[in-house]
């Protein structure tokens, strides 16, 4: 079991200096290690689009301040603490369920687009999808925020991983419930590890919102996952990416799954390593009651 973390910064300059016409190339040969995590999609994704599409750098014009962003990326040493942050938690992890299947892993950093508002306005300049095992894909714009939060957030994508290399998930079948509790169980375990700065930051703003937690609550038995983005995202993200609008505003799952996870924590007495592979439906049993 290994944990390898890309060079993506020096295949990233070379990207975003090389003349335009040349870029999109440069990127797809990038972003082809990590291609197994697009397994389950129909056909053969274009790689490029799907980078685009989740906030990273555009590779097909040219966005000012780009190249000055991933210099401050790399600054932050961003590469390597993220590695140091990963093994380290993959120890803790390990130390609670020694026998979990722990797959090789591929980490794919990316400079995400500051010249895109959804981007940056509605993911607050960060993204990322542990989800697949074996890959991981985080995307960012260095603001001292999300520079504060590099290790945590990637450790909440590494408890994904870890999750769903163990626990199925079946794309048609799974709940709202499934993956609201595992939201809040990669936020749980970033706070393990970070405190306050393991919440993932979209879903802080409804954290006590009694509101949002109840209208996720009465959709937890939605099933299929073309069905409930919003539930879990929000409606702006669901929207960006052909989901329904449900009335809930962004990070609303994450919000709820923090409350639901924290709930069945102090009532097991357990700690966030502990729960990794808890049943969701238990998680919600105990906390809601």
């Amino acid at each position: 079991m290994t944990i390898t973390v890309l060079d993506s910064y020096t295949a990233m300059r070379a990207t975003l200096t090389a003349p335009l016409a040349e870029r999109p190339d440069l990127l797809r040969r990038m972003l082809e290690p990590t291609a197994g995590m697009y397994r389950y999609f129909p056909g053969t994704p274009d790689l490029v689009q799907l980078h685009h599409m989740g906030g990273g750098f555009r590779a097909d014009r040219a966005v000012d301040g780009a190249l000055a962003g991933l210099e401050a990326l790399h600054d932050a040493q961003a590469w390597d603490r993220i590695e140091a942050a990963m093994k380290a938690a993959l120890m803790v992890q390990l130390d609670a369920t020694p026998d979990i299947r722990v797959p090789d892993i591929q980490v794919m950093i990316v400079l995400g687009d500051h010249a895109d508002p959804h981007f940056m306005d509605v993911g607050l300049g960060m993204s990322g999808n542990g989800g697949i095992s074996g890959y991981i894909w985080l995307a960012f714009w260095p603001s001292p925020e999300n520079l504060a939060r590099l290790e945590a957030t990637a450790v909440h994508e590494l408890n994904h991983n870890l999750r769903y290399s163990n626990v199925r998930w079946d794309p048609e079948t799974v709940t709202v419930g499934e993956h609201v509790v595992s939201e809040g169980l990669a936020d749980a375990f970033a706070r393990h590890r970070y405190g306050d700065l393991g919440y993932t930051r979209i879903g802080v703003p409804s954290l006590h919102d009694n509101a949002v937690y109840d209208k996720v609550i009465g959709g937890l038995g939605i099933r299929g996952m073309q069905n409930f983005a919003a539930y879990v995202h929000g409606d702006a993200i669901a929207a960006r990416f052909g989901g329904t609008p449900v009335g809930l505003p962004t990070g609303a799952g994450y919000a709820v799954g923090n409350r639901l996870v924290d709930a069945y924590l102090a009532h097991t007495g357990q700690q966030a390593p502990d729960a990794l592979l808890v049943d969701s439906a238990d998680v919600i049993e105990l906390a809601i009651k």
